[in-house]
C-alpha cells in the first residue's frame, strides 16, 4: 500500500508541479506527517523532491524530473475501460473520440494486458436510466457539451413551470456552463448566472446560442460537491408538510423503503418516542397528503396515522373497502381456470 502511495505522490507532483502538504494529504487521504515521511523516503531513494519552506511553501520536483513509474497493472487497465459510460458518451457526441482513445490505450498496453477491455466489458455494464424510462437524449445536449468543454458563454431559452400548465413560459438567460450531470437517465446543467450557480434540466432548454466569448471558470467550483448539496436541498424542499404516525416495530423497519428519503426517515425515527402501547410515535415530513397516502398504504396495520385528519380518513376508507372486499365469498378460481 505504501509503495502505491509513493508512486501516486510522485505522479501528483509531476502533474501539478507543486503542492502543499495539506493538498497532498487530502489527495492521498493521509496525515501531513505521513506526507513528510513519504517525501523523506522518496528523497532517500534518489527522487529529487524539494521542500519549499514558509507559509506558502510546499513540495515540487526539481529540474523537470519525469518518473517512468507509469506502467499499468491489470486492475488499473481494466478500471480505465470501466471509467466511461457508453450511453452518456453517445448522447454527448463523444462516442467516436472515446472509441479512438480506447484503441490508443489498448495499443499502448503490454501484450499480456491487451484483453483488459474485453475482460472488463464481460464483467460490468452500467445502465444509467431508471426502469420504465426510455432514454432520450435532449437535442441540444451535444452543442451544450461543446460549450462546457470550451468554457464558452451561451444564451439559452428555458421553460419555467410544469409542462402543459398555463403558467409555463420561456425565459432567456446568459450563462457560463460549468458542468453536466447525468442522474437516473436525466441530464442537468450546472451554470453560473451572474454571481450565483444554478441547475437547469437540459431537456427543458428550447434554444442555445453560442459565440466565441469564453468565460473564466471558477477555480473553486467543485461540480460533485455542488450537485450533492443541490440534490440534498432539492429532496428536502419537496417535503412541504408532515404527518404524525404511530408505528409498530415492523412498520418502523419498512418505512424507509416506502418513503423514498431514508435520511429524513432516519431523523424522524431517531426523534420518535414510544407510547404506552410500546409503539413508536414520530412526526414525518412528506411531500403532500396524497403522496403520503400512497406511501403509507403499503404499511397496512403496521402504521396508524394520528394527524392530519384528512389523511387518517383516506386510509380508514381504504381499510374499510379492503375489509369489505375480503369479506365477500371469493369466486371459484378453479372453475374459472377450467373455462
Amino acid at each position: 500500500m505504501r509503495a502505491a502511495r509513493l508512486i501516486r505522490l510522485v505522479l501528483l507532483l509531476q502533474h501539478r508541479r507543486a503542492m502543499t502538504a495539506g493538498e497532498l494529504a487530502a489527495e492521498l487521504e493521509v496525515s501531513e506527517r505521513t506526507v513528510a515521511r513519504d517525501v523523506a523516503a522518496l528523497s532517500e531513494a534518489g527522487i529529487p523532491v524539494y521542500a519549499d519552506r514558509g507559509r506558502a511553501g510546499g513540495y515540487r520536483l526539481i529540474g523537470g524530473y519525469r518518473t517512468r513509474l507509469t506502467g499499468m497493472g491489470r486492475t488499473e487497465a481494466e478500471l480505465l475501460f470501466l471509467s466511461g459510460v457508453p450511453g452518456a458518451l453517445r448522447e454527448l457526441g463523444l462516442a467516436d473520440s472515446a472509441s479512438a482513445a480506447r484503441l490508443k490505450v489498448t495499443a499502448a498496453l503490454s501484450p499480456e494486458l491487451s484483453d483488459a477491455q474485453d475482460t472488463a466489458a464481460q464483467r460490468f455494464h452500467l445502465d444509467a436510466p431508471s426502469w420504465w424510462r426510455e432514454p432520450e437524449a435532449p437535442p441540444l445536449l451535444p452543442a451544450l457539451a461543446e460549450a462546457v468543454w470550451d468554457d464558452l458563454r451561451v444564451t439559452i431559452g428555458y421553460l419555467r413551470g410544469r409542462r402543459g400548465d398555463a403558467g409555463t413560459r420561456e425565459v432567456e438567460r446568459e450563462i457560463d456552463p460549468h458542468g453536466l450531470i447525468l442522474k437516473a437517465g436525466v441530464w442537468y446543467l450546472a451554470a453560473r448566472v451572474g454571481e450565483d450557480f444554478r441547475i437547469y434540466r437540459v431537456e427543458r432548454l428550447t434554444r442555445l446560442a453560442t459565440g466565441d466569448r469564453r468565460f473564466d471558470r471558477d477555480p473553486d467550483f467543485d461540480l460533485a460537491a455542488f450537485w450533492a448539496d443541490h440534490a440534498t436541498a432539492f429532496a428536502r424542499s419537496l417535503l412541504r408538510t408532515d404527518v404524525l404516525l404511530r408505528l409498530t416495530e415492523a412498520g418502523a423497519r419498512l418505512l424507509p423503503h416506502l418513503h423514498g428519503n431514508r435520511e429524513v426517515v432516519a431523523e424522524a425515527l431517531a426523534a420518535a418516542r414510544p407510547d404506552d402501547s410500546g409503539r413508536l410515535v414520530c412526526r414525518l415530513p412528506v411531500e403532500s397528503v396524497e403522496v403520503a397516502y400512497s406511501q403509507l398504504l403499503g404499511l397496512g396495520p403496521e402504521c396508524e396515522v394520528l394527524e392530519p385528519a384528512a389523511l387518517r380518513e383516506l386510509l380508514a376508507r381504504a381499510a374499510a373497502a379492503t375489509a369489505e372486499l375480503y369479506r365477500a365469498t371469493p369466486p371459484d378460481a378453479g372453475a374459472d381456470a377450467q373455462r
